[in-house]
């Protein structure tokens, strides 16, 4: 049952900067993402929230963009986010061209097909996520023993915690994932749909 709340607003209304962001969204995706029309209903939480958003995954770091959406897809499944889930699920099966990736990290990351180094991000991103009052030393320095150093742990944890406010709102609101997202990814795509 769909009990998704706070209507989204028509494109028409929203303010010019906002509206252009969700357009330049729909031409590169094919689709608006739910996400961006339900957070317009305020212009400057919608702002800050994709410029925080894009301040922690756009930027290049030690971290590729796979494996920013685990941190995602796993922590999201922990919060018991479908709308987070489904669609960086979605985004990750394209990212690390693996269809069964996001199903794995969503249900359990630890029996997913992962590197050992994955593994590692992922213990600390689940406990920043879940018991980060509970963070220690040794969590810096298993991360350290897989290679990631005290500012990746900074990216990683920032991720967890943005998406657990992104989480929240979602299941706050209703949030449910557009249709498209559920196949994207799964199956390779054929030469004549283009690179």
């Amino acid at each position: 049952m769909n009990q998704e709340r706070y209507p989204s607003p028509d494109l028409k209304d929203l303010a010019e900067d906002v509206k252009a962001r969700i357009l330049e969204v729909q031409e590169k995706a094919g689709f608006v993402p739910a996400v961006f029309l339900k957070l317009a209903r305020r212009a400057e939480e919608f702002r800050a929230f994709f410029a925080y958003h894009d301040a922690l995954m756009l930027k290049e770091n030690n971290l590729s963009k796979a494996e920013k959406e685990m941190i995602v897809v796993a922590t999201s499944g922990a919060n018991n986010c479908l709308y987070c889930v489904v669609a960086h699920g979605a985004i990750l099966r394209i990212y690390a061209k693996n269809p069964r990736i996001a199903d794995q990290l969503a249900t359990n990351y630890r029996k997913a097909e992962i590197t050992a180094r994955q593994h590692a991000m992922l213990d600390f991103a689940m406990k920043v996520a879940l018991h980060s009052a509970q963070i220690e030393p040794a969590d810096y320095e298993a991360l350290h023993a897989a290679g990631f150093s005290d500012e990746d742990a900074w990216d990683i944890g920032a991720i967890a915690a943005f998406y657990a406010l992104s989480n929240r709102m979602a299941n706050l609101s209703g949030m449910m994932p557009n249709d498209e997202f559920y196949m994207m990814g799964r199956m390779p795509r054929n030469s004549t749909q283009g690179a």
